[in-house]
């Protein structure tokens, strides 16, 4: 890679304004999904059955979960690096470019001659909602590529569930450096999370995804979690903010109020912002909060990347509400 981070002691506690003097020495590494999404802008969503509508804008933009929240925690200050596969063909050069040009660490983002990209479809409507279908790509499954070695360099790494052999290789070694890890738990099939959840530090649900693991989204079903493992087991609820276990305690964080314009990447920046405070060691009440502002703030903003805030951003709006 070419710029290394100041390793950092992984005892968490830290001041959250301390974030601004940490942030050039917090290096995260992001692996997973990395997608060209193509997104129209319309009126209202489908509801079902032969529909046809008109799209009011269409821009085609980055995004995956892992890749999206590398961006992220470039723009707030930290040194982001994503490790992730593509094909060698026109969306995966663009990707690979607008990663680079985002301030993102691309050197291990593999472009496979006889791979397919990773390709989404997303429609958006007035209120910031979406619907979503994605083409997840074809590539080799191994990750023997991957240069394990430079992980020791790293504050906190984050993996998303669409490439289990290198999740596992990165949060393995990762694991045995005391390097803490985040699992972006998305919808996937329930043996990947059997497989991740066992190397997992930080737990960080989606609504759906808890409910179709664990049956449901409520304190038992964190507790599952922790049951595995985990340090922090939390799922996050959209508008209702996020909740976690941890250390046997449920606690809450509430989403913060704003008037939302597009929702778009607004779960991979939470995961980004909350690997990267983690990473410069906040205690992890502190990292939701951050996390959850950041989320907020791009929701205010069109773009799953456009929108992503910087950290400046970030603490004057949970400073002053705005």
């Amino acid at each position: 890679m070419s710029r290394r981070a100041t390793p950092l002691a992984q005892k968490q506690g830290v001041a959250p304004g301390d974030l601004i003097a940490r942030a050039g020495k917090t290096l995260v590494i992001c692996l997973g999904l990395s997608a060209l999404d193509q997104i129209w802008r319309v009126p209202e969503l489908f509801t079902g059955g032969n529909q046809k509508i008109r799209s009011l804008e269409y821009a085609t933009m980055g995004g995956g979960m892992a890749a999206t929240a590398a961006v992220a925690v470039a723009r707030l200050g930290g040194i982001a690096a994503f490790w992730g596969r593509g094909g060698k063909d026109a969306a995966g050069h663009e990707m690979h470019k607008a990663l680079s040009s985002q301030g993102v660490d691309v050197t291990q983002f593999r472009l496979f001659p006889d791979g397919q990209s990773s390709v989404s479809g997303v429609v958006v409507d007035a209120a910031g909602e979406r619907q979503i279908v994605n083409f997840r790509g074809q590539f080799p499954e191994q990750a023997d590529w991957l240069p394990l070695e430079q992980v020791e360099t790293a504050s906190a790494v984050l993996a998303d569930p669409r490439w289990l052999a290198g999740a596992v290789a990165l949060f393995r070694t990762a694991r045995s450096k005391s390097i803490p890890t985040v699992l972006d738990a998305d919808v996937a099939d329930p043996k990947t999370f059997e497989t991740l959840l066992p190397l997992t530090d930080h737990a960080v649900f989606s609504e759906p995804a808890l409910t179709g693991f664990a049956g449901s989204a409520d304190e038992e079903a964190l507790a599952r979690i922790t049951d595995f493992g985990c340090g922090v087991a939390a799922v996050t609820r959209g508008a209702k903010g996020v909740a976690w276990l941890e250390n046997n305690i449920m606690r809450h964080q509430p989403a913060y109020p704003v008037d939302a314009i597009d929702t778009t990447g607004a779960g991979d920046v939470f995961h980004g912002a909350y690997a990267f405070a983690i990473g410069a060691c906040l205690k992890a009440t502190d990292a939701m909060s951050f996390a959850a502002a950041a989320a907020a703030l791009k929701c205010t903003r069109a773009g799953g990347r456009a929108g992503i805030p910087t950290l400046e951003d970030c603490l004057a709006f949970q400073r002053n509400g705005k």
